[in-house]
C-alpha cells in the first residue's frame, strides 16, 4: 500500500532523510520509532505530499505521490487517509460533533448536516464515548476524552490508511492502554493500513506488526514486532532498552 524508495529531504544544510526505504502492506501496522528530530514526522509529511522530497520515490496504492495533480485530484488523494494528531488538535470553537465530523461537512466528502452528526455519534460511541458528549466542547473533557474524539475524527470517513502521530503522548499509563486498544481493534476492524510514531514501547508492542527504526536520518533497523527483541543492531537495541550507553548520543 505504501512504499518509500531512497527518499531524501534537507531543509538548507540540515539533512533530515538520507535514503529512507520503508514498506507497509495493505492492512499492516507499521510503527516507526526514534529520537526525537529523526525524521519520522518528516517521513509522514513526505507520504502525504505536504512535503515534497528532494530525491526517490513515494508509492501509494500504486501512484506516485509526487505526480502532480489538480487540486480536485489532490482532495481525492487526501480523502484516503485520516490522522490522528498528536494532542488531538481539537477546534475549540466546535462541538466535539463537529470536530469528529469536520471532513464530512465539506469538500470531497461534503455529506448533508444531519447525516455528518448520525455519523459523529456513531465513531464516538465506537471509541467508548456516548451521544450525551456530542454537544460538549473540547474544553469541557479530560484529555483521554480529548484523543478519544481525535480517534473518531480519524476515522470518521473511514480512510483506507490512517497515521497516527505520538497518540498515548500525555496520557496516564490506564488511559494509554485504553487508546493502544482501541487503535488496534479499529485498524483490524476496518482492514486499514496503519502508520504510527512513538516513543512508547508499550505502544509499540501493542499496536506494531512491523517495526521500524529512524536515526540520522536512515531505517536502521526494520522488521515484524516478533523480532524486534532478538535484532542485534546496536541502535534498536539501546532505543528499545532505554540504556544511556550505545552509539546513540545523549546529553549528560
Amino acid at each position: 500500500m505504501i512504499e518509500l524508495r531512497n527518499v531524501h529531504k534537507a531543509f538548507g544544510s540540515k539533512h533530515v532523510l538520507r535514503g529512507i526505504d520503508l514498506s507497509v502492506n495493505q492492512g499492516r501496522s507499521l510503527v516507526i520509532i526514534g529520537g526525537s528530530g529523526t525524521g519520522k514526522s518528516v517521513t509522514l509529511k513526505c507520504i502525504l505530499g505536504l512535503i515534497r522530497p528532494d530525491a526517490g520515490e513515494i508509492i501509494v496504492g500504486g501512484e506516485p505521490v509526487t505526480t502532480a495533480r489538480s487540486a480536485k485530484a489532490r482532495e481525492a488523494f487526501l480523502a484516503r487517509f485520516g490522522m490522528l494528531f498528536q494532542g488531538a488538535a481539537l477546534f475549540d470553537s466546535m462541538p466535539v460533533w463537529q470536530n469528529v465530523a469536520f471532513r464530512l461537512m465539506r469538500g470531497h466528502l461534503k455529506r448533508p448536516k444531519a447525516e455528518a452528526r448520525e455519523i459523529a455519534v456513531a465513531k464516538l460511541q465506537r471509541v467508548g464515548l456516548g451521544p450525551d458528549v456530542a454537544d460538549l466542547f473540547p474544553a469541557e473533557l479530560s484529555g483521554g476524552m480529548q484523543k478519544r474524539v481525535g480517534l473518531a475524527r480519524a476515522i470518521a470517513a473511514d480512510p483506507e490508511i490512517i497515521f497516527f502521530d505520538e497518540p498515548t503522548t500525555g496520557l496516564d499509563p490506564i488511559m494509554a492502554g485504553v487508546i493502544n486498544e482501541l487503535i488496534r481493534e479499529i485498524v483490524t476492524e476496518m482492514g486499514a493500513t496503519a502508520i504510527t510514531i512513538t516513543h512508547d514501547m508499550t505502544s509499540v508492542r501493542a499496536i506494531a506488526d512491523e517495526v521500524a527504526m529512524i536515526h540520522a536520518g536512515k531505517v536502521r533497523w526494520s522488521g515484524p514486532i516478533a523480532k524486534m527483541d532478538a535484532a542485534t543492531d546496536p541502535y534498536l537495541h539501546q532505543f528499545i532498552t532505554g540504556s544511556a550507553e550505545g552509539p546513540i548520543e545523549t546529553l549528560r
